[in-house]
């Protein structure tokens, strides 16, 4: 399964423009989900990624459409949580890493930083996989991009696409 995670796209808040080879990489690559960590503020963007694939997104803190806070999806033998994060004061390993144990997921996918983050840990003695995929439109301190995930089974491999 590859799945398409993007975030902090400010889509209509802030820009017009989102990158086309955002939407050339998840249709060339044949992404079967896309998760969108919040901050996509259209719907226009919205329906543009369902076009591609199905598409999980949470509420952002810039966010007006009715979408969750956070979610919980199954995909191959995985549980994935997806939240923005600006719930929290810090965006650290170790409140992302409670928290995932919280929700009870493999893969806590969140947003909010605009900033690429990868992390893998222990967790009281659970493997916990972090990952932010940064903004395609607005990145802070570091490139643009997203983020591609292979999952085989129990398996994870994250491919970090920059845009510049």
């Amino acid at each position: 399964m590859i799945v398409g995670v993007v975030s902090d796209t400010h889509h209509g808040d802030k820009t017009r423009h989102i990158p086309s080879i955002l939407f050339e990489k998840f249709e060339d690559e044949g992404v079967n989900l896309i998760i969108h960590a919040g901050d996509i503020t259209s719907r226009e963007l919205f329906e543009r990624l369902k076009e591609i694939a199905p598409v999980v997104a949470v509420r952002g803190n810039a966010d007006h459409l009715q979408l969750p806070e956070e979610r919980i999806i199954d995909a191959e033998d995985l549980r994935i949580g997806v939240i923005h994060g600006d719930q929290f004061l810090g965006l650290n390993s170790q409140v992302l890493g409670y928290k995932a144990l919280e929700m009870g997921v493999d893969v806590l996918i969140f947003g909010h930083t605009h900033r690429y983050f990868h992390d893998e840990r222990i967790f009281h003695g659970r493997k916990i996989i972090l990952l932010n995929p940064g903004s395609p439109t607005f990145p802070r301190m570091g490139s643009a991009g997203f983020a591609l995930m292979r999952i085989n089974g129990a398996e994870v491999r994250v491919k970090r696409i920059k845009l510049w």
